[in-house]
């Protein structure tokens, strides 16, 4: 029997809508399943959130499956604080680690991510005047402090103007964060101390040799921030009459420069960086707390977050070297390569050392 014409045009309707049923099908199958996205938490040292709160980085992070979020604190006080719902732990070297294990923090999957050598910042007129006395040296456009010689300063409680600088008040000091809380500050004793032990890495007899010195250095600043960020915030806004002289991170110039350019293009002509001579290393190292922290640092440590983390925010790569120059910020009188650096001293010495200054704050 001949089908009728309504009969084929209904068997071709319903060709069509298996089709179309069948090719949705097909084409849903083949779209990428979404990401599910975990909270990742933890403790972040504040010089890092800039990197964090970044764009670019979240998207990175989405694509993995994290939404990261933190919690500023300083290296040393993360190792100390409640970590109950913590993924992660965040500091900025390899001393805090130490210190967080000798607290009992497990730090089994820890790395270094990023590195920064510890610089001093300072002003154009301080700079200038104690080149004029040999404390201070320029090359090349760079600016190095001699820390034999500006330690020695300071153990002599020289002035301002004893060092060159007519215009300062009061004793030549180099302001630091809380050394027993924040890294930037831990290490800035530790060079402090290594460099009274005659420029060997300090030792737990040498700390308690240089005791009276060590005490009589740090006694010279008054409020101390527990952050880098906090710090260098308050360096750039109080000005020289203030802080004259503070120690910070190479990174966090950098990262002015890219992410704040009008308020770089304001301090430029008067906000120097100034590398000493020796200078330590501070490595930012990842303690993964759990699976969620194992897959955050395995995002870190990718070419991507690498790059992210030079080119935007200044932190040179886990293997000391940037993608490409460092000329990329435009931020006078850097270093392509850290030359003049010291070790720093072994966990029991640093742990002389914060026992030390933790004694004296009380």
């Amino acid at each position: 029997m001949k089908p009728t014409k309504a009969k084929i045009i209904g068997l071709i309707a319903l060709l069509a809508v298996v089709a179309i049923i069948g090719g949705t099908l097909v084409w849903r199958q083949a779209q990428p399943k979404p990401v599910e996205i975990q909270q990742v938490n933890g403790y972040l040292g504040g010089e890092k959130i800039g990197l964090f709160d970044d764009d670019k980085f979240a998207a990175l992070a989405e694509q993995s499956g994290l939404k990261v979020n933190y919690r500023k604190a300083g290296s040393l006080a993360m190792m100390d604080a409640d970590r109950k719902g913590m993924d992660y732990l965040f500091p900025s070297s390899r001393a805090a680690v130490e210190y967080g294990k000798a607290q009992g923090v497990d730090t089994s999957n820890s790395d270094i991510v990023f590195n920064s050598p510890i610089v001093i910042y300072t002003h154009k007129a301080v700079a200038d005047a104690l080149t004029g006395s040999g404390i201070v040296s320029k090359d090349g456009g760079a600016y190095h402090m001699d820390m034999a010689k500006a330690v020695d300063a300071m153990v002599n409680n020289k002035t301002w103007a004893d060092v060159g600088y007519k215009n300062g008040y009061g004793q030549f000091r180099i302001d630091s964060t809380d050394p027993v809380k924040s890294n930037s500050g831990n290490e800035y004793a530790a060079l402090v101390a290594t460099v009274l032990n005659g420029g060997q890495p300090a030792t737990v007899d040498s700390v308690s040799r240089d005791t009276d010195k060590i005490r009589a250095i740090f006694a010279k600043s008054g409020w101390m921030e527990t952050s880098s960020e906090d710090s260098f915030n308050q360096f750039l806004t109080l000005g020289v009459g203030s802080k004259p002289m503070m120690i910070g991170y190479e990174s966090q110039l950098l990262d002015l420069a890219v992410n704040q350019p009008d308020a770089f293009k304001q301090v430029k002509d008067d906000v120097v960086m100034m590398y000493p001579t020796p200078t330590v290393w501070s490595t930012h190292t990842f303690i993964a707390l759990d699976d969620k922290g194992q897959q955050l640092l395995k995002l870190l440590k990718s070419k991507d977050v690498q790059k992210l983390a030079w080119e935007r925010h200044g932190f040179r790569a886990a293997n000391f070297a940037g993608t490409d120059s460092i000329k990329r910020f435009n931020v006078p009188g850097t270093l392509e390569q850290v030359t003049a650096v010291t070790e720093l001293p072994n966990n029991t010495a640093m742990q002389a050392i914060i026992k030390l200054l933790d004694s004296t704050r009380g």
